[in-house]
């Protein structure tokens, strides 16, 4: 903590952090032994937090994730999609095929950015808010292998033919290294199979929008 920082605010935004990374919520107690302050100091944070309702606690006295966040998420969307754009547009121009930012929503892929290429005669209508699930796509499944990935290294791209739409080949590389976002970065093009520089082209393009989202 320096001066310019405000001690009950971080104390606050700890007890969130410290909910979200829970699925059974957690007590006074064990949020003050975590915290290390005393229970009256944590009574009055899940006091003003469930104000803004970004705490509820259940019967039990158990405090959780309210879904005052999901307000604020939803705001999230945007900030990433703007960052995500010259990548995404870069990527689109150099492939000639439709490249899309997708996000995890729940147990979904949601596509949060699209962009088609200007120079193609045809190419894959591919548009924003469109979701699937996440083991089906490219853009799932490379948000799935990131998930998977051990501490050899980092996942590399997926491939896929015909999962999503007859005909089309997707390529899509995971979101690696930003913190709070999980997501990939892919294409989607009207062919039999990908072509071979697509893959490491698409892995490029996806380092950019995670450097871009540091």
């Amino acid at each position: 903590m320096t001066a310019e920082t405000s001690q009950t605010l971080d104390r606050g935004l700890r007890v969130l952090k410290l909910l979200a990374d829970t699925d059974h919520g957690l007590t006074v107690t064990e949020l003050s032994n975590k915290l290390g302050v005393n229970r009256t100091v944590v009574y009055r944070l899940l006091a003003t937090l469930e104000q803004h309702a970004l705490v509820r606690r259940d019967l039990g006295g158990r405090a959780r994730v309210g879904l005052g966040v999901l307000r604020l998420g939803r705001q999230v969307h945007p900030l990433v999609r703007e960052a995500a754009l010259p990548a995404l547009r870069s990527l689109a121009e150099d492939i000639g095929a439709t490249a899309h930012l997708t996000l995890v929503d729940g147990s979904d892929a949601l596509a949060v950015a699209v962009v088609e290429p200007t120079w193609t005669d045809y190419h894959v209508a591919y548009r924003a808010g469109f979701r699937h699930a996440l083991d089906r796509g490219a853009a799932g499944r490379a948000i799935l292998s990131a998930r998977q990935q051990t501490t050899a290294g980092h996942p590399g791209y997926t491939l896929t033919h015909g999962e999503l739409e007859a005909g089309a080949s997707g390529a899509a590389a995971p979101l690696v290294g930003v913190s709070g976002v999980e997501g990939s970065v892919g294409v989607v093009m009207l062919a039999d199979a990908v072509p071979e520089r697509v893959g490491p082209r698409v892995l490029d393009a996806a380092r950019e929008v995670a450097d871009a989202l540091r």
